[in-house]
């Protein structure tokens, strides 16, 4: 060997015709069953290859190629294995001319048969099979960084190549023992086909350049496909994690996309093989947060909640609706359910990785394909169109629900924009219960920035607020504002909600929970003020009752507001408004603890009968409660108003109000307003005397208020439309005159130094003075 080797680097040119002639003499050997010979030839091929690396190299390269083939071809295992090994030493030379015309299509097939031995002894199996893969792993090395040879990643070479490492790591009789550290794992598992073929996977996902992921990833679906491995989904996650950690960061979106293709493509499967393929998405996900998840962020859940429409569909009429025989699959709801589950949680996983503008818009987006009365979108009409409705409704709030509470945002302005709140608020006002507990959930994940939700979780009335520990910040500027523009709205449909006769406790508790939250992360004075007014509010709901509500629903509210009033009044700290708060929740302990949330929310709740019979000692008092925090630098006059919630247009459009209710609403409001109650009664002297008829005669005061407000409905349900027209005429012609005189006041301009001037109809006309030489008082320049 040394004199053979000695002389090949001599004379580089006669390479060729030695590899030929040693080609020749290992052919004729293999077919006479000389094996030592054989051995010897390989020998000597793999010392020439190792020492020659001349540019004349190529053409005995050809020759040591034709021999390798020869060795693979035999049914022998030695032989095959001596070739792989062989072909291994070959493809970590690195050679110095590229090659134009070398073709690896026939080690490919081999290698990849090879991997799929079925030897009946084991270890010679064990032995081929690794052969095989070490075979694989020396092609793409050779081949994949050298453009002019072969093209690994075309679709011929990958659909058998992937194949056989993954049929490898499917079978893992060899690795069920395995360390738990690297480190710690003997030669023999380090030396098993399924860590093999694993680390061959991985090297060869590392490789792969942004063109060549899609030929990588298909052949991975088909064979998880072909052999049914989505259902258990341990392997197919396995697989997918190999995958995200292997390949490029920046191509992880890539991964994604393909699995949202398969998706689609799988979407008349059965219901366990697409949660397979939702829970690997899900799991791919969270992986590509380091990369990126590209820029169809919105198409990714636009598929997800396609899919999910389509399983509520598939629920609800029981087949897949399909010609070819596929619609006469049995479909079962609660497989459809898992499926839905696990579509909603992968929702929430994609979600969190995306950073805070992109989940504001997934938000938007997700929102906006719920079905409302009130929007534009089609919502269907009949008992099965209802159904699918609401289903639909609850589904994509669940998803929403996981969206929000991964969401973390200090600006609340961007949180909840406009476009997004109108909507979901909406969604409150709707008659279904778990609907609208879903849109409290939702609230409540956003105005919780500190964590605090979880020390809500239950009513009580608590003496000491200090055992909570809550996070309290200063109410920020863009709080501020926030609350400015969307307080009102919050408000009225906490209000609505209250009134809601199918309310449970699971409601109550989403109620005080969102009251506290706005207290303590939204709240200035202005906001504690209108809180205070709306629990009070609340409380007069319960009390004078004309939604005819349960007796539960009745003491809930009560014991709602007494629970947030002893709370607030110990985050504002004024004795006064704690003793007040105080002394009326002592007198319920003892005169009705039916009133308390520690006897309403349990179990089985202890309630009353006779709550129409209640005395004024246990009830809280607006007036009371102005008059001290008043004392306090609280805004009086606005406590002392009763919140009266504001008229939209959604009330026009709620199955729950009757038109008349409306009206009434609206002729009360400008009947308060009307320019003919301009002459107010003069104002009367207040003495003992008169507070005390007050209160004695409050109860007749309402009684005729309620006439009053009866009166008038019944007028303009009734009364001809000329009589109204007319009435209505006459308050609108009332209000132009003013208007007109106050015009006239304000636009007159002021006289001309210099006369008039006679017009040339001979009628004077006043000197036009120009706008920016008028000179106006301080009070009306902004």
């Amino acid at each position: 060997m040394e004199k053979l080797t000695f002389y090949a680097l001599s004379a580089p040119e006669k390479l060729d015709r030695i590899g030929a002639y040693l080609s020749e003499r290992l052919i004729r050997d293999v077919s006479r069953h000389r094996y030592g010979y054989v051995c010897i030839a390989m020998e000597a091929l793999d010392q020439l290859l190792m020492a020659c690396h001349c540019q004349s190299i190529n053409l005995f390269v050809e020759s040591f190629l034709k021999m390798v083939a020869k060795l693979l071809e035999s049914e022998k295992p030695n032989l095959q294995i001596l070739g792989t090994n062989s072909f291994v030493k070959f493809a970590n030379i690195e050679e110095d001319t590229p090659s134009y015309h070398r073709s690896y299509d026939f080690f490919v097939s081999r290698f990849s048969e090879m991997c799929h031995s079925s030897h009946d002894d084991l270890d010679i199996r064990t032995k081929i099979r690794m052969s095989g893969i070490k075979g694989l792993q020396g092609v793409v090395r050779k081949t994949v960084n050298d453009e002019l040879q072969a093209n690994i990643w075309d679709p011929q070479h990958m659909d058998k190549i992937v194949p056989s490492l993954l049929f490898n790591l499917q079978n893992v009789e060899e690795a069920e023992s395995r360390s738990p550290s690297p480190l710690q794992t003997t030669e023999k598992e380090k030396e098993s086909p399924t860590e093999l073929a694993e680390r061959c996977l991985r090297e060869l996902l590392g490789r792969a350049a942004y063109g060549n992921i899609k030929n990588a990833i298909k052949p991975v679906l088909i064979h998880l496909d072909n052999h049914s491995l989505w259902e258990p989904k341990v392997f197919a996650t396995c697989c997918f994690r190999i995958i995200m950690y292997s390949i490029q960061p920046q191509h992880s979106h890539l991964v994604i996309q393909q699995l949202l293709g398969h998706l689609d493509a799988n979407s008349k499967s059965a219901a366990t093989v697409r949660a397979g393929i939702v829970e690997v998405l899900s799991e791919a996900a969270v992986i590509a947060a380091s990369g990126s998840v590209g820029p169809t962020v919105l198409e990714v859940f636009n598929t997800l909640l396609r899919q999910l429409r389509l399983s509520i569909d598939y629920a609800l009429t029981g087949s897949y609706d399909c010609a070819a025989g596929v619609s006469t699959k049995i479909i079962k709801e609660h497989e459809e359910r898992m499926f839905q589950e696990a579509v909603i949680k992968t929702i929430g996983s994609f979600a969190s990785t995306l950073p805070t503008y992109q989940q504001s818009e997934v938000m938007v987006f997700i929102m906006n394909k719920v079905p409302l009365p009130s929007s534009q979108q089609s919502i269907e009409a009949g008992k099965a169109g209802e159904n699918r409705n609401r289903l639909t409704q609850i589904m994509l709030l669940k998803s929403l629900l996981q969206v929000s509470v991964g969401f973390q945002c200090s600006n609340m302005l961007t949180a909840l924009p406009s476009v997004f709140l109108d909507r979901l608020l909406s969604a409150a006002l709707m008659e279904d219960p778990e609907i609208r507990l879903f849109v409290l959930e939702i609230l409540i994940s956003f105005i919780d920035r500190h964590g605090n939700r979880q020390k809500f979780s239950t009513i009580t009335t608590i003496s000491d607020i200090s055992v909570l520990k809550l996070k309290v910040d200063k109410c920020s500027r863009q709080d501020t504002v926030f609350m400015k523009k969307h307080g009102q709205q919050l408000y009225r449909h906490i209000y609505l909600i209250c009134k809601e006769e199918n309310n449970v406790q699971a409601h109550y508790e989403a109620l005080y929970s969102m009251l506290m939250l706005i207290s303590i992360e939204l709240a200035n004075e202005e906001v504690v003020v209108d809180l205070i007014r709306l629990v009070l509010a609340v409380q007069e709901i319960a009390q004078i009752n004309e939604d005819n509500l349960t007796a539960y629903n009745r003491c809930a509210l009560f014991a709602l507001g007494a629970a947030y009033l002893n709370l607030i009044s110990q985050l504002i700290t004024v004795p006064t408004f704690c003793q007040h708060i105080h002394e009326v929740i002592q007198m319920r302990q003892k005169e009705a603890p039916y009133l308390l949330p520690e006897d309403v929310f349990v179990e089985r709740p202890r309630l009353s009968k006779s709550l129409d019979r209640l005395g004024p000692e246990v009830f809280f008092w607006q007036s009371k409660i102005s008059e001290v925090l008043g004392g306090s630098g609280y805004n009086a006059d606005r406590l002392s108003t009763p919140y009266i919630p504001q008229l939209t247009d959604e009330d026009r459009l709620s199955k729950r109000k009757s038109i008349g209710e409306t009206i009434s609403l609206q002729v009360e409001m400008e009947s308060r307003n009307s320019p003919e109650r301009e002459q107010r009664a003069p104002a009367e002297e207040i003495t003992y005397e008169t507070l005390k008829k007050a209160i004695a005669d409050s109860v007749a005061v309402e009684e005729q208020e309620r006439e009053r407000r009866r009166q008038v409905v019944e007028k303009f349900q009734k009364a001809p439309f000329e009589e109204i027209a007319a009435h209505c005429g006459a308050r609108a012609s009332l209000l132009q005159n003013k208007l007109n005189q106050i015009f006239e006041i304000t636009i007159r301009p002021p006289p001309s130094p210099s006369g008039t001037i006679t017009a040339a109809y001979g009628q004077p006309q006043n000197h036009s003075i120009p706008v920016y030489e008028m000179k106006f008082p301080d009070l009306c320049v902004y």
